[in-house]
């Protein structure tokens, strides 16, 4: 029988270890603060609660990466306006494939990252108008949200205050603990997001060890990223790597070129990792990522089947090569996809939503209604939406228009500016004659998502109705910046044209 009392004289300290191992940040913390009371200069129990309230707020930030509005407003890098097709990342050509498309122009991925998830695009005043909602938010700078500079003394702790005082840190005397100095660095970058503070720690820090850590050289460059100053973060992940090939120092080198739209650079940098890392997962899906965002679809999905043979259970390769099936007309392969999703134990609105419309256009229909019930039982308020416009077109496949309206007028009221359900419900009033209604919902989809073609050429066939001839060639020419090759607009424009030279 175990005796409570010797379990109640178990070592504080040792016992805020234990709940660091198993993640009980909050116990740890509770311990070290119980322990501090009693002697405030505890170094050791001093770096315990330190790390626990790092690792409390710590996150994968290569991951987390992403250029704020104002970021890439404020950006005085040069970029060349007429890029070459394939060297860069904002001005990605369109081409046949018609898989839907963000504001930048770029393809839509198989999966939601930092970088895909943003609907304002590059332009300030078109972001601002943006919505703000879960899935089009984009951050109005890459700071997180916890900026507040928290104070109290230097490594004592004060029971109505934080834990440390940043200003009050002796920089030069810690940075020489090599103990110490790295958890410190932790807790200013993660837990108080004191970026200045901790480029400053981390100079110092690299000056005691006489430049010869990479690690210390790897978080200056994070710094120096974090605070805009890309080539000098450069330099940094550069010089790490003279002391020897690391992963994390070329996905980070990766990311930057990202951030300054050398995506060719960037795959360099990646070609190179790997002839120091072959078959490096995390390595083969930044590639396949750049090249998605490139609009070489073929390359991206080559990459994301070489993940699969290296990891089987990867379901952003499983997503992404599911969603290129999907859209090169071959629902019933992509179909298998989205089930060993489910089979790998992601249970989500999204999945099911996919799974219906692939059951639906590979003519499965009996499973399609189980699917969209599952969907709209799990869908949260920024996801609903995308599943009622599904839903819509489910039923126009069907035949029954009314439900498919409603579906529509569903999806609205949850998102007011999605721009392809205005365009359908203006498509289904215009077959009831109701041409004022149609226009109407026609100028709201170009007015919320002006890089659908759709809106612009049905505008176009519209007024051609209507005998408003110039409306229509305004309209196609739109149609023909935003997707080239559409066939329609083209034929519509070259009969415009042949009207008005007879003139």
């Amino acid at each position: 029988m175990v005796d409570n009392n010797v379990i109640l004289l178990v070592d504080p300290f040792y016992a805020a270890c234990i709940h660091l191992r198993k993640h009980n940040y909050d116990k740890c913390i509770e311990c070290c603060t119980g322990i501090l009371l009693k002697n405030p200069y505890d170094q050791a129990t001093w770096a315990l609660k330190m790390r626990a309230l790092t690792e409390q707020l710590s996150i994968d930030d290569i991951e987390a990466e992403e250029e704020g509005i104002a970021d890439s407003y404020f950006n005085s890098d040069a970029i060349a306006e007429n890029a070459r097709i394939g060297t860069s990342l904002r001005s990605t050509p369109n081409s046949c494939n018609q898989r839907p498309r963000t504001i930048d122009g770029r393809p839509l991925s198989g999966i939601v990252r930092p970088s895909t998830s943003s609907a304002g695009g590059n332009n300030l005043q078109k972001a601002l108008k943006t919505p703000r909602t879960v899935g089009s938010s984009r951050p109005l700078t890459s700071q997180l949200a916890r900026n507040i500079r928290l104070g109290t003394a230097s490594m004592v702790s004060q029971m109505d205050g934080p834990f440390i005082n940043i200003s009050r840190l002796n920089f030069s005397k810690y940075a020489s603990d090599k103990q110490l100095s790295k958890l410190l660095f932790n807790y200013i970058y993660y837990q108080q997001n004191d970026i200045r503070n901790a480029l400053d720690f981390a100079v110092e820090a690299t000056k005691c060890c006489f430049f010869e850590d990479p690690w210390w050289k790897v978080q200056l460059g994070k710094c120096y990223v974090m605070l805009g100053l890309l080539r000098d973060g450069e330099s940094q992940f550069r010089s790490a790597l003279q002391h020897g090939p690391n992963i994390e120092v070329f996905l980070r080198l990766s990311r930057l070129f990202v951030r300054l739209d050398q995506p060719l650079s960037s795959l360099d940098i990646c070609q190179q990792a790997l002839s120091w890392f072959p078959n490096e997962v995390t390595l083969l899906i930044e590639m396949a990522r750049i090249f998605e965002g490139l609009n070489n679809i073929s390359m991206s999905v080559k990459y994301y089947r070489d993940i699969l043979e290296l990891d089987a259970t990867d379901m952003e390769s499983i997503a992404c090569i599911g969603l290129h099936h999907f859209y090169s007309d071959q629902p019933e392969v992509a179909l298998r996809y989205y089930r060993r999703l489910l089979q790998l134990g992601l249970y989500n609105a999204e999945l099911f939503n996919n799974l219906g419309l692939c059951s639906f256009y590979a003519q499965q229909f009996d499973v399609v209604t189980a699917c969209f019930e599952n969907a709209l039982r799990l869908a949260l308020d920024y996801n609903a939406a995308e599943i009622w416009y599904n839903i819509s077109h489910i039923a126009i496949g069907f035949g029954d228009l009314d439900i498919a309206e409603h579906s529509l007028h569903l999806t609205l009221s949850l998102n007011s500016s999605h721009g392809a359900a205005l365009n359908n419900l203006a498509v289904l009033q215009w077959r009831k004659n109701d041409v004022a209604r149609a226009e109407s919902l026609l100028n709201s989809a170009i007015a919320a998502e002006d890089h659908l073609y759709e809106p612009h050429y049905n505008k176009a066939l519209l007024a051609q109705e209507e005998g408003d001839h110039q409306t229509s060639y305004v309209m196609l020419k739109k149609s023909l910046e935003i997707y080239p090759n559409h066939y329609n607009s083209r034929d519509i424009l070259n009969k415009l044209k042949k009207y008005f030279s007879s003139l």
